[in-house]
């Protein structure tokens, strides 16, 4: 039931108003702000007087003008027309906003529903009349796009016996169903209302132990993800975030993508927006933006709505989770987030933390990255869904010891830390191996392990040794030269060359080299890891360490990046090649060949 509130402005301060005669309301109540209707949330509340968020510009707002409370909390529409959609931080479609106000702007107080009303969608029933339900049963589908079968489901808090179910044409307000209750009915249409703040249900929590992959083979390997896991992306301007999350977008293993434009500059936003529709799903060759839903809240948009733009996002991708699906959330990047945060809470007076931040900054990135996980889905099919969240964070100048850093590190069980100085050297990823960590690594090893024979977890474990290694005998490089080291250290910084350039280094622009499955990278680094240790036998008896360097293998090796899927086995066959030729390296008189 909606309240009756009406208030007015008592004062105006950039997006926080502060508004009197406001006894009835609630914390984080909508309001309509103004004579034009500005959309707003209660933030704080003493006695009658309400401190509101407003979501749009307030210039031109004057003390005494109405502010009308909804009585409901900041909510979003569930429903078939999410997909292929581009909303604001607040849900407003965009492209239905320009329709609307004839104009590339927004105007203020401009109000379009977030799912069409007109459109029918074709509803086709699963159950029958006189069934028992319970929230998250699936009443039907819609065929929302070529790819996303939308499962029509009973709202979470709804049960009872099925007194009647249609199907054929409906909008998203008709009603589909009616839930008998004792003596209550229910009506339920193929549109939820969801409050943004609130968590969905799920009937149980399940362990990381599934692996997310992505197709690049730093962050497959070295540091993986899981589905449900949540991850941040630190790294200063010009390192790559933004394309690490395109990646991740197209090639994750994921059925659906919930893309958040938090705060980033208005022609990045652009570029996703005209790019997507262009990117080919590489699992069905449509248009990837018929499994996305983009949300954008540009730097030059109210900053008040960046703070709500991540809570839209998350509520859309809980809510396709809860039908079984496998969603990845990025959002980009909570750093301008978190300066919504601080502009809002210095308006309200409230003490600072650390650099300006509001002390509870932590509080509110660990709210939203506890939204991610793997579940089984409210319903009796007992269904499997996931939410995998992907933070880009924009510290200040690369400074990791910043606040929001500090704070998501410590939420995030992954950590791909991007380095300028690789991103100038132009590697790509630049993701710091020597920095960077996973800590669902433990989970994935005994997964992958089962699936390559024991082999997998011990080639990446070898592999980052010599990673490690490498960065050591650097520094007595860089302090006496390098004739100060062994032929077999050299040989080891050759190795490390070998995995930097040919294994870690991935060309997102390369039509093969952009996504390699698990088995060619498993096969690429063991190839890598198997030369390492012929060439390693054979200077022990006696080889030279510049004929090793020019063997012809080593060419071989630094292309099977190139090598498509379909001829993995032309990798397979560099192993009794690279035999051949280091045995003919060995000297006169050695016993026996390399194994």
């Amino acid at each position: 039931m909606v309240k009756n509130i009406k208030g007015t402005i008592l004062k105006i301060s950039g997006p926080l108003v502060v508004a009197k005669g406001m006894g009835g309301a609630s914390m984080y109540d909508v309001v309509r702000v103004g004579e034009i209707g500005l959309v707003g949330e209660v933030i704080e509340l003493k006695g009658d007087t309400a401190s509101i968020q407003v979501y749009e510009e307030t210039s031109g707002l004057l003390p005494g003008e109405p502010v009308i409370g909804t009585g409901a909390p900041l909510s979003v529409e569930l429903g078939p027309g999410l997909i292929e959609q581009f909303f604001d931080g607040v849900q407003r479609p965009l492209n239905l906003i320009e329709k609307a106000a004839e104009s590339p702007f927004i105007s203020r107080g401009i109000d379009v529903p977030a799912l069409d009303r007109k459109k029918k969608w074709e509803f086709e029933p699963r159950l029958e009349k006189g069934a028992k339900v319970s929230g998250g049963d699936i009443l039907g589908t819609v065929q929302e796009t070529v790819l996303v079968e939308h499962r029509i489901m009973v709202p979470p808090n709804v049960k009872g016996t099925l007194k009647e179910i249609k199907s054929g044409e409906f909008t998203v307000e008709e009603t589909i169903a009616l839930i008998e209750d004792g003596d209550v009915e229910v009506e339920v249409s193929m549109m939820q209302r969801w409050p943004v703040r609130a968590p969905r249900p799920v009937s149980r929590r399940l362990p990381p132990n599934v692996p997310l992959t992505t197709g690049q083979r730093v962050i497959d390997t070295f540091f993986p993800m899981t589905r449900g896991g949540a991850a941040c992306v630190p790294g200063p301007f010009g390192s790559g975030k933004t394309v690490i999350q395109h990646q991740l977008a197209k090639w994750a293993d994921a059925e659906i993508v919930v893309y958040v434009g938090c705060g980033e500059r208005g022609n990045e936003m652009t570029d996703v927006l005209l790019e997507f529709p262009e990117l080919e799903d590489p699992r069905s060759g449509h248009p990837l933006m018929k499994r996305t839903v983009l949300i954008a809240n540009t730097s030059n948009m109210p900053v008040a709505a960046r703070e709500a733009s991540i809570y839209t996002g998350i509520t859309m991708a809980e809510y396709y989770r809860d039908m079984g699906y496998s969603v990845a959330l990025m959002a980009d990047s909570t750093s301008r987030w978190a300066e919504a945060l601080r502009e809002i809470s210095g308006r309200l007076e409230e003490m600072p933390g650390e650099e300006g931040y509001p002390a509870y900054l932590g509080t509110r990135l660990a709210s939203f990255y506890e939204r991610a996980g793997r579940a089984i889905c409210l319903g009796n099919d007992e269904r499997e869904g996931s939410v995998s969240a992907i933070g880009a964070v924009s510290p200040p100048g690369g400074d990791l010891s910043e606040p929001v850093s500090q704070n998501t590190l410590r939420v995030t069980k992954v950590f791909w830390g991007l380095d300028a100085n690789l991103a100038y050297q132009r590697h790509f990823p630049a993701i710091d191996w020597l920095q960077s960590y996973s800590l669902y690594t433990e989970n994935l090893n005994e997964y992958w392990d089962n699936i390559y024979d024991g082999e997998w977890s011990v080639t990446r474990t070898r592999a980052m040794g010599i990673l490690e290694e490498e960065d050591r005998l650097r520094e007595i490089v860089r302090l006496v030269g390098i004739d100060a080291l062994s032929k077999e250290e050299r040989m080891i910084l050759e190795t490390a060359k070998s995995i930097r350039e040919d294994f870690l280094h991935q060309n997102a622009f390369h039509e093969v080299d952009t996504y390699a499955s698990m088995d060619k990278q498993t096969k690429m680094l063991r190839t890598i890891m198997v030369f390492h240790d012929l060439c390693m036998d054979a200077l022990k008896r006696g080889a030279m360490l510049n004929d090793i360097l020019r063997l012809e293998v080593r060419e071989k090796i630094a292309r099977m990046r190139y090598l498509s899927e379909g001829d993995l086995e032309s990798i397979d066959a560099l192993e009794p090649e690279m035999k051949q030729q280091v045995n003919k390296l060995l000297p006169e008189g050695s016993i026996g060949d390399v194994a």
